[in-house]
């Protein structure tokens, strides 16, 4: 089952989307965007960038989960992961979004 980008609009009005794998699980969620047409160019972006390494930050939270986020060119976070209990766990979790990101689907989420 392929990965798809699940859209939405949160209670604030701003748009999100969130990166979910074949099996369901949110692997990369949005910041808030202003547009429709912001998101879905954040969409393009994590596409594209999720192919290169060096745009992934592996990073460690003050709690000691693990969790990474993905960065536009100009440095600018595009998504980040949920909390990993271990190093293993994020990698893979890095992987899975180079693996998903550039063939997914795009779908509304279900009110």
């Amino acid at each position: 089952m392929a990965g798809k980008f699940v859209t939405s609009v949160g209670k604030d009005g701003k748009h999100y989307f969130v990166l979910k794998a074949g099996n369901g699980e949110t692997i990369l969620q949005s910041q808030g965007y202003a547009s429709a047409k912001s998101r879905d160019n954040g969409i393009e972006s994590v596409r594209k960038n999720s192919q290169d390494p060096k745009r992934f930050e592996k990073k460690v939270a003050k709690n000691g989960k693990f969790f990474f986020t993905l960065n536009a060119t100009n440095g600018q976070v595009i998504g980040k992961s949920q909390m990993y209990k271990t190093e293993r766990g994020r990698n893979n979790g890095i992987d899975s979004v180079a693996r998903n990101a550039p063939e997914a689907s795009v779908q509304e989420a279900k009110a």
